[in-house]
């Protein structure tokens, strides 16, 4: 099963794929709005993740009138929010895990009332928005 940040696509076909110019791509890349992979020290390659983000900024630009000085803005937010989430997510299956094995511990011991039969504090399956649609 491939990646979505797997390097798959050269530059001419992601450039066909997002409807752009191969020097747009290379554009994007020169002022830091990504960052293809590369094979050897001059062919470039492109994940999916590369064409979604050049979509973005095609969305942004063209369909929202935002310069990419904004833009470069805007996709580092993004990546942000996205951190935010992964680390909150992971935060919460930690605290559900430990908050498991407490329990755990609390009925071993024979002498607490409580029904073995359920769970004594059910943890909420927590699902955060994977992307922000722009």
């Amino acid at each position: 099963m491939k990646s979505d940040r797997t390097p798959l696509y050269m530059i001419g076909i992601a450039a066909q794929l997002c409807g752009v110019h191969p020097q747009t791509l290379r554009q994007y890349e020169r002022i830091g709005l990504l960052n293809p992979s590369r094979v050897g020290a001059k062919n470039r390659l492109y994940s999916e993740s590369d064409i979604e983000r050049v979509r973005r900024i095609q969305r942004l630009t063209q369909g929202m009138g935002v310069n990419l000085a904004g833009v470069e803005v805007i996709l580092r937010l993004l990546d942000q929010m996205e951190e935010m989430r992964l680390d909150v997510e992971a935060q919460m299956q930690e605290y559900a895990q430990e908050v498991e094995r407490r329990f755990a511990g609390l009925l071993e011991n024979p002498n607490i009332p409580v029904r073995k039969d359920e769970t004594l504090l059910p943890v909420p399956k927590v699902k955060l928005r994977t992307k922000v649609d722009i």
